[in-house]
């Protein structure tokens, strides 16, 4: 019996020292392999950090590493005092490089820019391109229409379907893709003052969409969502006058009658 648990104890003892070595092993390979290569140090986000959160708070969600500098990313933070009071205008997730471009100064996440939400909504925020949000002429304050468009599933033996679903939809935020919020009218951009974002801008233009962020109640939200998802989504600028009526679910076969 004494036998056999010195047996045990042992094989664990062995099994530690195992994966000690193999850890050094690993580690060994790692600086082995970058010591003929030029390197560089960044800051890599290794917990969630949610949106709006200060880089004073940022903690050990992200640590500094050494990597290939061909591998940095334009605009990588290489030390934090750099971000001074900023905050996260977007989430970001582990693994990616703490870029300067996704820090915004607070009053451009939470300032002019942005319209209160009334009470009993909630805020969802979706990524469209140009040509889905009136040439990019939104602002936060803006009611649009909402717009909901799926694909033909002939597995389904469902048909094409597209239907102006919510009316006098309240924008909250537009923004372009980093997270900024503009605030300021300049001579040099197309972002002006009340929020909205030119039909010229150039941040949309490079990535393709902007961030447009909308209040409504719970179910609204899962019906936007759903669409993003699986779906199309466009919205339209609608007044005060505009009417909140629509013909129905828009098939193919009625476009035409």
């Amino acid at each position: 019996m004494k036998a056999r648990l010195l047996g045990g104890i042992a094989a664990l003892v062995v099994a530690i020292i195992g994966t000690v070595l193999l850890v050094s092993y690993v580690q060994g390979a790692d600086r082995r392999a970058l010591a003929n290569t030029e390197t560089a140090e960044v800051y890599v986000v290794q917990k969630e950090i949610a949106a709006g959160t200060s880089a004073a708070n940022f903690g050990d969600a992200v640590v500094k590493k050494t990597v290939p500098k061909s591998t940095v990313a334009s605009g990588s933070v290489t030390t934090l005092a750099e971000l001074g009071q900023k905050v996260s205008a977007v989430g970001l997730v582990p693994g990616e490089q703490l870029l300067a471009t996704r820090m915004v100064e607070p009053a451009q996440l939470l300032g002019p820019g942005r319209a209160p939400v009334p009470s009993g909504l909630q805020e969802v925020t979706v990524k469209l391109s140009i040509d889905r949000i009136v040439g990019g002429s939104l602002k936060a304050g803006d009611t649009v229409g909402v717009v909901l468009s799926y694909a033909e599933n002939e597995k389904l033996n469902v048909p094409d379907q597209t239907q102006l679903l919510l009316h006098k939809v309240l924008v909250t935020a537009v923004q372009n893709s980093t997270g900024a919020v503009a605030k300021e009218p300049a001579a040099t951009t197309t972002e002006t003052a009340d929020g909205s974002l030119g039909s010229k801008s150039s941040a949309a233009e490079a990535t393709g969409g902007y961030l447009v962020t909308l209040a409504r109640p719970a179910i609204d939200v899962e019906k936007i969502v759903h669409a993003i998802e699986f779906g199309k989504v466009y919205l339209s600028k609608e007044t005060e006058s505009s009417p909140a009526d629509n013909n129905g679910v828009m098939e193919r076969v009625r476009v035409f009658q």
